[in-house]
């Protein structure tokens, strides 16, 4: 089995067992940081006004990280971010994957009033 479908399975448990938002996404965020070995960190920054500003994370911080925009309605409400390279066009599809599952989500008012987030 390879490491995006064991994630996606984990993700999929995680969503079946629902409970509070930030909980699920904390959740997800830790599933993809230990089941991926390539991401050596996984985050959810959310739109804020006209900037993204970053909720749950897992692992350190790098200094470069990639994403894909999480919508919902068409309306982007978050990124999911993942540190550990360029992606791949494998990655990016399983990165979208996960991004449309988490959508609804990402729709509670993370609004941090410029605070930031703590887990």
């Amino acid at each position: 089995m390879s490491a995006h479908a064991g994630a996606l399975e984990a993700v999929d448990r995680i969503l079946n067992r629902g409970g509070d938002a930030d909980d699920v996404l904390r959740q997800v965020v830790v599933a993809l940081h230990e089941r991926v070995d390539t991401y050596s960190w996984v985050g959810i920054a959310f739109v804020e006004e006209d900037r993204l500003v970053l909720g749950p994370s897992s692992g350190e911080l790098p200094a470069n990280t990639s994403g894909v925009p999480i919508s919902y309605e068409g309306r982007q409400v978050a990124e999911l971010q993942v540190g550990g390279g360029e992606l791949t066009a494998e990655d990016r599809e399983f990165l979208e994957r996960v991004a449309l599952l988490i959508s609804p989500y990402c729709l509670v008012g993370w609004d941090t009033g410029g605070e930031a987030w703590s887990p």
